[in-house]
């Protein structure tokens, strides 16, 4: 009796990779349509035909799936920040960071699902509670993340120097502003939400400023 040829490991892994992807754009497409809570793995399952085995062999459970392409944004992103010239000023080298992966993170949206799709689950995540809440849990774990990689930056001790955290919260809460206007508007392109960042960006210097209205001392 011949035994089968094994598969090569790069058509195996190409074959895990298209298999989760299905799975995420199945998932989005549920979620977006019909609700995060009203979809369940089954229905997931059934629409890329596959078992219940076969999806928690990629995800824990919905909640996971729910953010694999934010996951994947979010690494780009920190990956593009931490790869800035060492001698950059750190909110320069954050709004750079930003801008980047906006202009070059469609490639990679694109092999998971349309990023039209991403673009209506973000607001999927943003109008429903029990995703917003593990949306804000990540996003403290990121900023973390990024005020300990700016201190490492600058030689500073991120925990008796305040001013990695605080710029980075500053950095953040402009990007969850933008992020809201941006959900509540019509055009959702990756276009429309990079333009509104730089926008906002721009506005956060003025903002901190102590005369709003150039009335002097």
């Amino acid at each position: 009796m011949t035994q089968r040829a094994a598969e090569p490991i790069g058509l195996r892994e190409l074959k895990k990779q298209r298999t989760r992807n299905a799975l995420v754009r199945a998932a989005l497409e549920l979620f977006t349509t019909q609700g995060y809570e009203q979809t369940t793995v089954d229905e997931i399952t059934d629409a890329v035909d596959v078992s219940q085995r076969t999806f928690f062999r990629y995800f824990a459970g919905k909640e996971e799936v729910a953010f694999a392409v934010q996951e994947t944004v979010e690494s780009h992103f920190y990956a593009a920040f931490c790869e800035r010239p060492a001698d950059e000023a750190p909110m320069t080298a954050l709004r750079h960071a930003v801008l980047f992966a906006w202009d070059t993170i469609g490639q990679a949206i694109e092999e998971a699902v349309p990023p039209e799709l991403h673009m209506r689950m973000y607001q999927v995540i943003e109008s429903t509670p029990a995703l917003l809440a593990v949306h804000l849990r990540r996003s403290t774990e990121l900023e973390e993340r990024i005020a300990r990689e700016i201190a490492r930056r600058e030689g500073l001790d991120v925990d008796t120097d305040p001013r990695p955290r605080v710029l980075v919260a500053a950095f953040s809460g402009v990007m969850r502003v933008t992020g809201r206007v941006w959900g509540a508007g019509e055009d959702i392109s990756v276009e429309a939400l990079r333009t509104s960042t730089e926008t906002y960006l721009d506005h956060l210097g003025p903002a901190l400023a102590e005369d709003w209205h150039g009335r002097g001392t």
